[in-house]
């Protein structure tokens, strides 16, 4: 079994639609595809309906963008039921912090000597939840100001480049709280991937696993091998599931092909076994995964 637990589409910086997206894991041979928009569960109903026909089944899930101690931290939730008011609070405003820093962006490139619009933006943005930084990013590419999404950040949008804007993350420990409460669980993406030092290290880490943090995604292409062999001993310390997966962007991200990484079977039952027990105790409805 084939089993990818972490990608992207249209809904939010992804270059495939729900439905091609879950056409193009089919294709490549997945058992089982997690969508993971950025902040929203807008694609979930056009995934599912695909997902029954071409015999995937899809893990409704999303990522959201949190801080711990300074730390930007991604968090996956699985099977959350996003309309718990804690919860949609803090997808509203990361929501309204990416859309909102996105006139200053703009702003910053202009005084750099760039002809772009917000227009320009939402142009490639499309129906997304919200226009963030691949946006711009691509919005430079159609200009011919950068030849691609790598040279986009490289250049201009990473922290510490000329355009970065900083914007709103939720708290992470409230966030795992409040995603356990919407009847959901919650793996830290990529820890410690796009750092230069492993932060989050081992004691945050064993704290939000305190908190109720379910897994770390270790078999990542940001994780190099000697990483994953020590993101695996700690998630063992701490009993954490171990997650693996491709997070995909279409051509929004080279190197990170559908299914280059793959969850174990045997994590993600129990990743699907701790999700019953948070609906359970969170007495909401919460979305099931959808089988074939």
């Amino acid at each position: 079994m084939r089993i990818d637990l972490h990608t992207h589409s249209r809904a939010s910086d992804g270059t495939q639609s729900p439905e091609e997206l879950v056409r193009a894991a089919a294709a490549a041979g997945l058992d089982v595809l997690a969508l993971t928009d950025h902040d929203t569960a807008d694609g979930w109903a056009a995934a599912e309906v695909t997902a029954r026909d071409v015999g995937v089944t899809l893990v409704r899930g999303m990522e959201i963008s949190t801080q711990l101690d300074g730390w930007g931290v991604h968090l996956l939730a699985y099977l959350p039921d996003p309309t718990y008011p804690p919860l949609a609070e803090h997808l509203r405003r990361v929501l309204e912090g990416r859309s909102g820093r996105t006139p200053a962006i703009v702003a910053r490139l202009n005084a750099l000597g760039i002809d772009l619009t917000v227009d320009d933006v939402a142009r490639v943005s499309g129906d997304a939840a919200a226009s963030g930084r691949p946006h711009v990013a691509d919005a430079l590419v159609a200009r011919g100001a950068v030849r691609d999404r790598d040279e986009a950040f490289a250049r201009y949008l990473n922290a510490g480049r000329p355009a970065h804007v900083d914007r709103y993350a939720a708290p992470l420990r409230e966030v795992v709280r409040d995603v356990a409460g919407a009847g959901g669980v919650s793996v830290i993406a990529h820890v410690w991937g796009r750092r230069r030092v492993q932060e989050p290290g081992p004691d945050l880490l064993a704290e939000a696993a305190s908190l109720g943090l379910t897994g770390l995604e270790v078999d990542h292409q940001d994780h190099a091998p000697q990483v994953r062999t020590r993101l695996r001993d700690i998630a063992r310390d701490l009993d954490l599931v171990v997650t693996g997966s491709s997070d995909h962007h279409g051509t929004g991200k080279v190197d990170h092909d559908l299914g280059c990484n793959t969850t174990d079977p045997e994590q993600y039952e129990r990743l699907l076994g701790a999700a019953r027990a948070a609906a359970a105790a969170s007495g909401r409805s919460t979305p099931a995964v959808v089988r074939p």
